[in-house]
Formats: C-alpha cells, structure tokens, sequence
C-alpha cells in the first residue's frame, strides 16, 4: 500500500500529479487526511481524502508520499501518524518520498545521513545529514525527493518506476504526453 498524506496546506500540483501517474500505473494508493478526510491544500482546493490518520495499517505501507506546501509540511511534520509512518518506513527498507519542503521533515528526523536528497531552494539547511544535490529529482537508496510543484510530473513517473519499473513509467509517460 502507497500512503500520500495531505494536511491542511498541502501543494496541490505536488499531491495529485504523483496520486494520478501511480494509480495510472495501477499502484494501491490510499490518500490520508491529516485532521479528517476534508483537507484543503494551499491554494484553496478541497480534496476529500480515502482515509482518516487513524485508519493506515503501518504493516501494509510500501511507500509513503509526502507533498511539500506551506503550511502543509509543518502539519505534515506535526502529525504523530506521519512521523511513525516515515519512521516505520526507514527502519523497514519502505519507500520514502518528499518533494518540495517536505524533505526537510526527513532531514528534522535524522534519516538523510548517507543520502543524496534534493528539496526547494531554501530548504536545503533543513536537509540534516544528506548529500544536497540541485537535480529535479534525486532517487537515493529507499528516498526519493523533488525540488517542486514544477517537477511534479517527473517526480511522479520515478515514483512509478521506482515500484514498477523503467518500462512502465515510459508506458505512463506516453499516455500522459500533450505533445
């Protein structure tokens, strides 16, 4: 199971862009509201998540996704749930991803020594441990991290190809492209 959680001021683009290529790609993916199912991202759009905090089963997680946003990363960080998620994650080998200011919540946690990790510009102090790097999106060891709303789409895709394959996340990209 993919967890994405979304609090209160959460970046829209950086939540349901990776929440649409992984279920394209047919990944399990279960949206999580911190505070309740009606949370309201950071441009005033309402989404109604799957799940309550409280109804994730930590045995079950594969992946946990973590959209940046202001204030949304700070209640990202401030919530018990997301914290013992990201920490059952990195004490089982699980998927971590973060875009935007939410990788820093990792850096706060201690989890970035010996990873490269990438985040928006101005966050990169928070990033405790990691090896900075300025690419749109940077894959190091069981973390994945983006710089942003506007690498949204490709932070999507490694998702994909990170639980599905290199294949798959070129097939999702062909279906995807305008051009």
């Amino acid at each position: 199971m993919v967890y994405l959680f979304l609090a209160q001021g959460f970046e829209e683009v950086e939540a349901i862009t990776p929440l649409d290529l992984l279920r394209r790609a047919g990944a399990e993916v279960r949206t999580v509201g911190i505070g309740g199912r009606r949370v309201t991202g950071s441009h005033g759009i309402e989404v109604t998540a799957d799940l309550e905090e409280g109804q994730i089963d930590l045995q079950n997680i594969e992946m946990v996704i973590l959209p940046g946003g202001v204030p949304g990363t700070k209640n990202l960080e401030d919530s018990p749930i997301v914290r013992a998620s990201i920490g059952y994650c990195a004490q089982n080998g699980k998927k971590i991803a973060a875009i935007c200011a939410a990788p820093s919540i990792l850096g706060h946690m201690d989890l970035l020594s010996g990873h490269a990790a990438v985040c928006f510009p101005g966050y990169e102090k928070d990033l405790t441990g990691a090896e900075v790097k300025f690419d749109p999106v940077c894959v190091s060891g069981n973390v994945i991290t983006a710089r942003g709303a506007g690498v949204a789409l490709p932070f999507g895709l490694k998702l994909v190809e990170v639980l599905f394959g290199a294949e798959k996340s070129e097939e999702i990209k062909e279906k995807v492209q305008c051009v």
